[in-house]
């Protein structure tokens, strides 16, 4: 499948150390793609160094916070010099705050946004000056459903994730004439250790998600992989702009009512 073949590909993978980023960079190198990990946790990137390496993946770990546009630019001309190229960016790293809106302090606020919007954008302009001069390029932004629906709680985060989509949408059109594909995807609910302790039967929320979801489950991390090897791939080479829901159809749907 030459369409989908990520051999001699170089991809940059912020956060992606543990969870939905791992999954999706552990995809990206199943395919052929040599990987570059950003975290800034030296603990968590070593432990997911050799968690790569006993797969047989080629991997390199690079520790820096992607909201400091200064210290990004030296660890971006870094690994393009250590590897030759960056071909994939995948805008992963992100945080959330579970605050109510009215207790939200404004610091609280501008961290998440700082984080989980403006890092994907220093990201993508430190590594699209690159790609524009190679005139080709993939940049993958992980977005949420939060970026479509509201939710209690989460102000900062939904404003970020809705901001991101729409970074997306403007750097595609402004890229795309370099061959450079900018595109996202939308994780719903998945199973990961984060949301363990919810998932368990009689807790409310979890009964919640697989109600809600049409294929009544959680998403299981690797559901990723296929979307990001795609969006990575010459065979989405004519898709620029988008923003994929791997979401089981919950935006999709109005729902149904408890116990139909």
């Amino acid at each position: 499948m030459k369409l989908f073949d990520l051999s001699g590909k170089v991809a940059v993978v912020t956060g992606g150390t543990h969870g939905l980023g791992m999954a999706m960079a552990e995809g990206l190198a199943a395919a052929g793609a040599e990987l570059a990990i950003t975290s800034t946790t030296p603990k968590k990137l070593d432990e997911a160094l050799e968690y790569y390496y006993s797969k047989g993946y080629k991997a390199t770990g690079y520790i820096f916070d992607v909201t400091d546009e200064r210290e990004a630019a030296q660890k971006v001309a870094l690994m393009e010099a250590a590897h030759g190229k960056i071909d994939i960016l995948v805008n992963n790293a992100g945080i959330i705050k579970r605050i109510p809106a009215i207790d939200m302090e404004v610091e609280d606020f501008r961290k998440v946004i700082d984080v989980d919007l403006t890092g994907p954008f220093i990201m993508s302009k430190l590594v699209g000056k690159y790609m524009i001069k190679r005139k080709s390029g993939k940049i993958i932004n992980i977005c949420s459903m939060m970026s479509e629906l509201g939710r209690d709680n989460v102000v900062a985060y939904a404003s970020a994730k809705g901001g991101l989509k729409m970074l997306t949408k403007n750097l595609a059109t402004e890229w795309a004439k370099h061959n450079i594909q900018v595109n996202g995807i939308g994780p719903g609910y998945f199973a990961t250790s984060q949301t363990e302790p919810i998932r368990v039967d009689g807790n409310p929320f979890n009964e919640f998600i697989i109600s809600r979801t049409p294929e009544g489950r959680w998403g299981n991390p690797e559901d990723l992989a296929g979307t990001a090897i795609f969006l990575a791939s010459d065979a989405s080479k004519f898709i620029n702009g988008q923003i994929i829901y791997v979401d089981g159809g919950i935006l999709a749907t109005i729902g149904k009512p408890a116990n139909e």
